[in-house]
């Protein structure tokens, strides 16, 4: 009887499949959209998004989830999406944000390139260690722009084994080497504690834990 119903729809099968198949992927849009939409607040406010406790019974969740429930709370095409989804589709798993992120700071740190151009720059380094116990690098550059303000910009950490001066000047010139700049355009040197790697900068300007801007 269900195959006598079929046959006689109007429209055939495929146009049917079609039309269920273009609402899902405009449903997972939407849903994707919002969710894409939390983690650029978080990320614009420096918010973190993992919570200590993130269990249903969790009156607090953490940012990230509980700025998603207010969304989806707040706003009817998402909940219609949200209120369907299984709960291995509604992309909250922490691989889902880290993916995210990762396009974003990719996306921001090109921009950044961008703007620096070809232009000299200064360097600010120091190192520090995570909850982990593991040692970082943390590199920060210093330019002027097109308008002639002084502009500085988070370019990246790298993870190292230790904090011997080859060692941070290896880190350096393996991030260095993955955004296409040369350690011949630095004109300005700055440590706090990775300072043992300035002797091996010795050809550049270094003003000790400042740094002297040159256009």
């Amino acid at each position: 009887m269900e195959c006598q119903t079929l046959m006689k729809q109007k429209q055939p099968i495929e146009g049917v499949l079609c039309k269920q198949s273009n609402q899902v992927k405009e449903d997972y849009r939407i849903h994707l959209t919002g969710i894409i939409d939390c983690i650029r607040y978080l990320l614009a406010q420096g918010l973190a998004f993992r919570g200590n406790d993130e269990s249903i019974s969790s009156i607090n969740k953490g940012n990230f989830l509980e700025l998603m429930n207010f969304l989806v709370n707040h706003n009817e095409d998402i909940y219609k999406v949200w209120k369907n989804c299984r709960g291995n589709l509604k992309l909250t798993s922490p691989d889902i944000p880290k993916d995210i992120i990762k396009a974003a700071a990719a996306v921001t740190t090109q921009v950044i390139l961008d703007d620096l151009g070809d232009d000299l720059f200064s360097i600010l380094i120091d190192e520090t260690r995570d909850i982990s116990v593991k040692e970082k690098m943390v590199v920060v550059i210093h330019y002027v722009n097109n308008e002639g303000k002084v502009i500085g910009r988070f370019l990246g950490v790298v993870h190292v084994s230790n904090t011997s001066a080859l060692t941070l000047k290896s880190g350096l010139e393996s991030l260095f080497a993955k955004y296409g700049l040369s350690l011949s355009r630095i004109h300005g040197q700055g440590y706090d504690g990775a300072s043992v790697v300035a002797g091996h900068f010795q050809n550049y300007h270094f003003t000790g834990r400042r740094v002297s801007m040159r256009k």
